[in-house]
């Protein structure tokens, strides 16, 4: 089973040393993500229905070894859980997912509205996408 910590956990976390791990798509995460959150989409927006990016996992693995400490995060906290579950599958041994994700959701607060660190600007998944294996 997946670890869940709130947004004050994740963001204590990031403190000790943990990576942001935001699976976002593209777009959402260019409009604003936890300061030094790294961009690897689960899903892809490309104008329609969000469909599955198939580099995902090969991606992760290209930029973080398997003991790496991960705070994965998307919107709401659903595709950040699909995501962190995946890593566990594949070996990942130190991930935990964000509840309420950057947006919040009926029961937590999110990252953009509650005063932690937040930047904006380019992806950096086009990079990242050129050192999968």
């Amino acid at each position: 089973m997946t670890k869940r910590v709130t947004i004050t956990e994740a963001h204590a976390l990031l403190a000790a040393g943990h990576k942001y791990l935001d699976v976002r798509s593209i777009p959402e995460f260019e409009g604003g993500r936890p300061a030094g959150a790294i961009n690897v989409p689960l899903m892809h927006s490309q104008g329609g229905p969000m469909t599955p990016n198939p580099d995902f996992l090969a991606v992760v693995e290209a930029c973080f070894a398997k003991d790496t400490p991960l705070v994965v995060g998307c919107r709401s906290g659903q595709r950040s859980l699909r995501a962190a579950t995946a890593l566990a599958q594949a070996g990942y041994t130190n991930v935990v997912d964000v509840l309420g994700g950057f947006g919040g959701d009926a029961t937590n607060p999110g990252w953009g509205s509650s005063g932690l660190p937040v930047e904006a600007g380019p992806s950096d998944y086009p990079v990242l996408l050129a050192r999968k294996k």
